[in-house]
């Protein structure tokens, strides 16, 4: 079935058709990663938009229930080169095109996907439809008509679409290093990866997830020894009650570590700005430098918004990592409150794992705070 993306510029891409027919609209972005395909169809992060793959193959290692971050894809639609048909590997359970049927999700392949990259690297993130319903070329009424929506479209109401709606306790699946009491960590659910639950039991931790509207009442009421902010989708600064909700939990001095969206929030209850990117950074292979400029580590990453660092007031905070390609605001240290973030995603499913020491940080401060002494 042939299958065709019309982007708001009127830019039109002819290919095939995978997973489900009919229409999608939504904010069309790229992935720069090799693998990870599962993980990042499961991202919450990606509510609202069509992903576009850079990387050729897709599905080559099928799709299983293991590696998935949630329990749905959240993107409105999939753009592939080439979806492989007869993936190899003894855990694969379906291909790719089943996978997105399963969830109801419309998808283009066969299309050149490095022309439809640059773009959006020398244009921007611009909305974009996939449909089967008809061509552009030969009925461009409805091209026409469709144009309209497209350009309408617009990502809202992101994180009270896809957090949790009842607080879920998971029990660690290791034990701590202090000793037998597991640490308690409320994990504030903006969009969270079920990685992040993992990195936490591993290191000996309960974890409360708790809905992303969650208060500091709430938050109190638990008697946690950390709060997480997660990752999470949309515009950060559309969040305003959250953002208080998240100031006032900071001020009550519980440790604190927030990922991605919950860097980005906190960054706006401690004062500071965000802005939205040209074209984001979504991928495996995104450079963070420390300020100190002693290590630059590779990242796994996807975000459309920044924190202005420059905007952070020097009172609460500082910036502690950038982005080596383009200097944005990659992680803060604050001063304020016992809290650290950063923009990139520690947990790194699918991707590098090399800043996962950033949970033995989150872990120590716990620690600290209970003045437990740690030998480790």
């Amino acid at each position: 079935m042939q299958a065709y993306l019309i982007l708001a510029n009127g830019r039109v891409f002819r290919g095939r058709s995978i997973g489900c027919p009919g229409t999608t609209i939504g904010e069309v972005v790229f992935a720069t990663g090799m693998v990870g395909f599962e993980e990042t169809l499961t991202d919450p992060s990606y509510y609202g938009q069509i992903i576009t793959q850079t990387y050729p193959l897709i599905g080559n290692y099928g799709m299983n229930r293991e590696d998935v971050e949630s329990g749905r894809i959240w993107a409105r639609g999939y753009i592939v080169r080439e979806a492989c048909k007869t993936p190899s590997n003894f855990r694969s359970e379906m291909t790719l095109d089943a996978f997105l049927k399963q969830y109801g999700i419309i998808g283009i392949e066969g299309i050149d996907t490095r022309s439809l990259t640059r773009t959006l690297r020398e244009s921007g993130v611009m909305n974009g439809a996939i449909t089967t319903e008809f061509d552009p070329e030969a009925e461009p009424e409805k091209a026409a008509a469709l144009l309209p929506q497209i350009a309408a479209y617009a990502v809202t109401g992101a994180v009270e679409a896809v957090t949790c709606k009842e607080p879920r306790t998971w029990e660690p699946t290791a034990p701590g290093r202090w000793g037998d009491t597991p640490l308690h960590v409320a994990l504030l659910d903006l969009g969270c990866k079920n990685n992040i639950v993992r990195c936490l039991q591993k290191r000996g931790c309960r974890v409360t997830v708790l809905p992303g509207t969650a208060t500091a009442a709430d938050l109190a009421a638990l008697q946690a020894d950390g709060l997480m902010l997660s990752n999470g989708p949309g515009d950060p600064a559309e969040n305003v009650a959250i953002i208080q909700n998240i100031r006032e939990m900071l001020d009550s001095g519980i440790p604190a570590f927030g990922i991605c969206l919950g860097h980005q929030l906190t960054a706006l209850a401690a004062g500071a700005r965000t802005t939205k990117l040209k074209y984001g950074h979504r991928g495996a292979n995104q450079p963070a430098t420390h300020v100190s400029g002693a290590r630059t580590f590779i990242t796994s990453q996807n975000h459309g918004y920044a924190v202005e660092g420059q905007t952070l007031p020097a009172d609460v905070g500082a910036v502690s990592y950038v982005n080596a390609n383009d200097g944005t605001c990659e992680g803060i240290d604050y001063t304020k409150w016992n809290c650290f973030t950063v923009q990139f995603h520690p947990e790194a499913n699918g991707g590098p794992k090399d800043t996962e020491f950033l949970f033995d940080q989150f872990v120590d401060r716990m620690l600290a705070a209970k003045g437990v002494i740690n030998d480790a």
